[in-house]
């Protein structure tokens, strides 16, 4: 990516309300999914990690991009099946990227 494509993507602005739903939705829908998976946890911690930034005083869209690219990664990764039969995984991982604009 140029340098500049790179500062443009930075500055755009995200909407916090839309990621506030989107990560409560996701929310539930892990809750729902029941396992060990180590997998599993790492997407939880991510949620738990966003749903910080986004109670922070002082947010910053750059910290939630790069969460939601965090979440975007878990979701890349080999999720097991438990987890992919338990939540709709494309439409998280569309409606990140049509977020971030991807």
């Amino acid at each position: 990516m140029a340098p500049r494509q790179a500062k443009d993507q930075d500055s755009r602005q995200i909407d916090l309300d839309e990621v506030a739903r989107l990560i409560e939705a996701l929310e539930r829908d892990l809750n729902s999914v029941q396992g060990p998976s180590k997998d599993l946890q790492r997407l939880r911690d991510e949620v738990d990690t966003l749903k910080n930034v986004l109670r922070s005083p002082v947010r910053r869209h750059h910290w939630v991009r790069d969460a939601l690219h965090d979440i975007r990664e878990r979701f890349d990764d080999a999720l097991d099946a438990t987890v992919a039969e338990g939540i709709q995984v494309s439409r998280y991982v569309a409606e990140i990227g049509r977020i971030l604009g991807l």
